[in-house]
């Protein structure tokens, strides 16, 4: 886990991560979502089959831990701000701040249950990192997010619906674990190339 660090590199932390999630959700908002919509129009609009922001909060939170979990908040709150209609966001207003919280929360409690667990730790810990571990972390947490995204919503759909839309958050998270991950994995090559 990481250790003490100073007020400013704990804002420059939130300042990456926030940025990285406001980056991740536009993406998910302005083209993966209307091209859901577009095949998928079934499914939920509550979950995108695949989120960005999820690996943004697993990746976050394997860095920096508890650190990452205020530019997690900001980055979704700004999110919300930017890229949803000015409509739903008032509808949904009460339900949005427990949304954040949750959210932001999820991916530090499912890492610290796997830590606990002795499955997975920190990046920059003595052992080397594990891409299945990091995958696994993104699966329990994205887990728990979906059934505390359900919770949250579910004043807002059918209980038929819980079901469905628990799955697709589930989906969602998962991929967009996925493609985050190999976004990072081809910058660092780009970066790292000779």
């Amino acid at each position: 886990m990481p250790g003490r660090i100073g007020l400013g590199r704990f804002l420059a932390i939130s300042a990456i991560v926030a940025v990285a999630y406001v980056l991740c959700h536009g993406i998910t908002a302005l083209v993966l979502t209307p091209l859901q919509a577009r095949l998928f129009p079934e499914v939920t609009v509550f979950a995108s089959l695949a989120y960005l922001p999820h690996g943004v909060r697993v990746i976050a939170v394997w860095i920096w831990s508890w650190r990452a979990v205020p530019g997690l908040m900001l980055g979704a709150y700004a999110s919300e701000l930017i890229f949803t209609p000015e409509a739903a966001s008032t509808i949904t207003e009460p339900v949005l701040f427990f949304s954040i919280l949750l959210g932001a929360l999820s991916a530090l409690l499912g890492f610290e249950a796997l830590r606990i667990a002795g499955l997975v730790d920190y990046a920059g810990s003595a052992s080397r990192p594990r891409v299945h571990q990091l995958f696994l972390v993104g699966i329990v947490t994205s887990v728990l997010n979906s059934l505390c995204q359900s919770f949250v919503f579910s004043g807002l759909m059918a209980p038929a619906h819980w079901g469905p839309v628990l799955l697709v958050y589930a989906v969602g998270d998962i991929v967009g674990l996925c493609l985050v991950a190999l976004a990072l994995v081809l910058i660092r090559r780009i970066f790292t190339a000779d």
